[in-house]
């Protein structure tokens, strides 16, 4: 009960608000806006000083150079600190599976899951895994911004990195707690198995809608029963190649009722699918991709779409107490911002650099109080 107690004294956060995987709705008084977690995106393309014109500009001087590198790095942190997978984790993948009245596509990715946890060595394990911690460095980059209206193109910001590392707990089912700090920044991310939530100084704490979802980057090959959970019920569109490896490529995404529910206001959550590429020949997840689109309309009449498309290369598969997992990986994400009547178009490039030092099974003492929410958080849910 102290910890508890300890645990809830510790946060100060802002009132909660709903986290958003997409941008904030635009049609509120400044003064009464609501601050979302990707309220920092509209903020960062603000600070790019785009006129309604066309023409371009960004402060030269070192407060504004700071101000953008600040702007940046939230940015990067807001896409690719603590992204989360379009849909829920499903049963026991190691469980039997049934394949009768199931159409083909679902029956040929079922197949190709149990070949991936052959591949990782899920299904000899004899040991039951009840919780994972690992711990990591990022490099985080942010590229240049190309911003198009209609017959001017022009190309702004500069190639800038931040080191950073990260630590990792999981305890099944569904509870993780991630720490995450870049730079000057850093961010707080936890699920206790039904609600997740996010922290980060400059928006406060939020909570995710809709269904709870696992982190992506607990899929990006560090815990293989949770991948394979998440592609149970996928569909297996064929092959194809990421560089010189033939692939299996596995889709899976939100159904229409779970977009809805994460829709917050007049943003509207449109699609969010994953795709996840198996090598033909070790079996191993060795690329993913998602794709996440929404749409927001705006008071002049137009319609906003922002899509944020993150791709993941994972690789340095590694023997851990008889399990593979990835020690290495990159995502390049790519948020592009269009309108239905303007001509004016934005795509900005981002990049991660992750690596593993070390993972660690079962790690005596981990409870289920290390996964507790914020005390705002914790407050909502125990309220009647």
């Amino acid at each position: 009960m102290g910890s508890r107690a300890r645990w809830r004294q510790s946060w100060a956060p802002q009132p909660l608000t709903p986290l958003m995987e997409g941008p904030g709705p635009e049609l509120q008084e400044e003064g009464t806006k609501k601050e979302s977690s990707w309220e920092v995106i509209r903020e960062w393309f603000r600070t790019q000083k785009i006129s309604p014109g066309g023409s371009f500009s960004q402060s030269s001087s070192f407060y504004g150079t700071l101000h953008a590198k600040t702007q940046d790095l939230r940015l990067l942190l807001g896409v690719l600190g603590c992204p989360l997978a379009p849909i829920p984790s499903a049963h026991d993948p190691t469980l039997s599976i049934h394949i009768k009245d199931t159409p083909f596509e679902t029956s040929t990715a079922k197949y190709i899951i149990q070949q991936y946890l052959a591949a990782t060595g899920c299904l000899k394990q004899q040991k039951d895994i009840k919780n994972m911690y690992a711990t990591g460095m990022v490099k985080m980059i942010c590229c240049e911004t190309e911003i198009s209206s209609g017959k001017n193109v022009k190309c702004l910001g500069t190639r800038s990195s931040e080191n950073g590392c990260f630590v990792l707990w999981q305890m099944l089912p569904g509870m993780w707690s991630l720490e995450l700090v870049v730079g000057d920044h850093k961010v707080v991310a936890g699920s206790n198995g039904k609600t997740v939530w996010r922290h980060t100084p400059w928006l406060g704490t939020h909570a995710a809608k809709g269904p709870q979802r696992p982190l992506r980057r607990i899929i990006q090959g560090l815990d293989p029963k949770s991948t394979a959970s998440l592609f149970t019920n996928a569909q297996c569109l064929g092959e194809n190649r990421i560089g010189s490896v033939d692939c299996f490529v596995l889709k899976v995404s939100a159904d229409r009722a779970a977009v809805i529910e994460r829709s917050e206001g007049p943003a509207e959550v449109i699609r969010h699918i994953l795709y996840g590429y198996f090598c033909q020949k070790s079996g191993l997840l060795i690329y993913l991709e998602d794709s996440h689109l929404t749409r927001v309309p705006t008071q002049d009449n137009d319609t906003v779409y922002w899509e944020t498309t993150i791709g993941s290369s994972i690789g340095d598969y590694r023997d851990v107490d008889g399990i593979m997992i990835a020690h290495q990986g990159r995502s390049i994400a790519t948020v592009f911002r269009f309108g239905e009547l303007s001509m004016q178009h934005s795509r900005t490039r981002m990049e991660e650099i992750w690596t593993i030092d070390d993972v660690m099974f079962n790690v005596p003492g981990l409870s289920m109080d290390h996964f507790i929410p914020p005390a705002d958080i914790f407050d909502n849910i125990s309220s009647p």
